[in-house]
């Protein structure tokens, strides 16, 4: 079974652009929106006339004023007045929920063509807006003081799982130290150092505990940005060679923490197996994957989520190399959240661009060779909305 063979009809990205993410100073939420969106249609060979839908990918939350962003792709072209733009949010998520939205309009016949963008503004914002807007992503904390915000929660996470399954600082370190050395070769990255592992392991004046066990190289950063990518159900003329989407997941969880597993991700695991199931393949059909590694207890708990590795065992694909560039399943070649920089709602689309490139060969530096098959993976809150793409090279 694929998407194609369930739906009959296929699902293609013939069009992506990203921009650089950080602290953007120079830049508006509209700038953004523009750059990426323009990048875009122009990478997918089309005019802006034949986008029929606009979807964005964006949290806020409070970080920035303007809550009605909708429309601010129109100002790429004059062609795109009256076409239905839409907002989606569904926290950290916001950018794989608007991708999937999109694909739900291709998939039922009301549209042809869709332009997906996701786009943050943060760094304007001070710390503590960010934080209490991250925090309106959690159902116990959100309105609620904290002096460590989100990283906070997921401090109590990988608590959870050392009380579990036993200490797991020296693999966090690693975790860190692996996507910032990935990161050095991505352009678009917001930080582009390698820091190396003892640096990473280490509390120092440079790399202080944030919320125990977690240092600030276990946190990603605030950042800007914006990724957009065209999808379409057939491939567009001017474009170079599409990818196809060849199945897609979602799952919610419980949102009280007293519901839910802190060590399972549960939900993220069934998504992980909608997406699989959709596409007809297993885990090991994929050469590599680009998850929510917001820190970097999240993405050892990835590992085990789309079953890597059994439970409690995540350490095991840092051990054997899997994980690493050069094993049989990169994770976060582009350096992830961890390197890469997250502004929450660009995000998800931010991934599958990644992805997109790495299967078109366009990667640059990033490049693995000739890889035919990847997963997306994104999520909002502690493992709550969870989101899984699997894309194929055509």
């Amino acid at each position: 079974m694929s998407l194609k063979k369930q739906f009959g009809k296929d699902v293609l990205l013939t069009g992506w652009g990203h921009s650089r993410f950080g602290k953007l100073t120079d830049e508006t939420l509209e700038s953004l929106i523009v750059q990426v969106a323009t990048e875009a249609i122009g990478n997918a060979g089309i005019d802006p006339g034949q986008i029929d839908e606009i979807y964005l990918g964006q949290f806020n939350s409070g970080m920035m004023p303007l809550a009605f962003p909708s429309s601010l792709a129109l100002q790429v072209s004059d062609q795109l007045a009256n076409v239905p733009a839409t907002r989606v949010e569904n926290a950290c998520a916001s950018g794989s929920a608007a991708f999937q939205q999109g694909t739900k309009s291709l998939l039922a016949g009301t549209a042809k063509t869709v332009l997906v963008i996701g786009a943050e503004k943060m760094t304007q914002a001070g710390a503590d807006v960010v934080g209490a807007a991250l925090l309106g992503a959690d159902y116990d904390m959100a309105g609620k003081a904290s002096t460590t915000g989100f990283t906070g929660l997921f401090a109590d996470v990988a608590k959870h799982y050392e009380k579990r399954y036993g200490p797991i600082s020296d693999v966090l370190g690693t975790i860190a130290a692996k996507n910032h050395r990935n990161g050095v070769d991505n352009p678009y990255a917001q930080l582009r150092k390698d820091l190396g592992e003892e640096f990473c392991r280490t509390v120092s004046d440079k790399n202080p505990m944030v919320a125990d066990p977690l240092r600030r190289t276990d946190c990603s950063p605030v950042s800007d940005g914006a990724a957009a990518v065209v999808l379409s159900t057939s491939p567009t003329a001017g474009a170079t060679a599409p990818v196809r989407l060849a199945g897609f997941g979602h799952a919610n969880d419980f949102f009280p923490a007293e519901r839910r597993d802190p060590t399972a991700f549960a939900a993220t695991r069934v998504s992980w197996q909608r997406a699989l199931g959709m596409a007809g393949v297993e885990l090991g059909d994929l050469d590599f994957a680009e998850v929510h590694d917001c820190f970097t207890i999240a993405e050892l708990l990835m590992y085990e989520a789309m079953g890597l590795t059994e439970p409690g065992q995540g350490s095991r694909a840092l051990a054997e190399g899997w994980v690493f560039k050069d094993g049989k399943l990169p994770v976060n070649v582009s350096g992830g959240l961890k390197a890469k920089g997250h502004p929450v709602g660009a995000t998800g689309v931010s991934q599958h661009v990644i992805a997109a490139m790495q299967l078109t060969g366009t990667a640059g530096a990033m490049q693995l060779k000739s890889p035919r098959r990847a997963a997306v993976q994104n999520m909002g809150g502690v493992g709550i909305a969870n989101y899984v793409s699997v894309l194929e090279a055509v």
